[in-house]
């Protein structure tokens, strides 16, 4: 499963992790991405999207039509 939310387009950021001592490691912060089903009432159909946690809030607040919209303009295909 792709780390990286089809709404937000957030991905995986990169930094150090740092010891007492200041030693310091690469690391990942990976994005909270779970797949998801959706009904798109428009279409009569199911949709499945890779979503973040605050993608699936953007969602309930803004409505599954307005997001797959967005998602449709910047050229991905849904």
């Amino acid at each position: 499963m792709p780390n990286r939310c089809d709404v937000l387009g957030k991905r995986p950021s990169t930094g150090h992790s740092v010891s007492h001592s200041n030693i310091k490691s690469k690391r990942w912060w990976k994005v909270n991405a779970q797949k998801k089903r959706f009904w798109l009432p428009s279409e009569k159909r199911w949709i499945t999207l890779h979503i973040s946690a605050k993608g699936l809030r953007t969602i309930d607040k803004r409505g599954i039509e307005r997001v797959v919209a967005d998602i449709r303009a910047t050229g991905q295909k849904v």
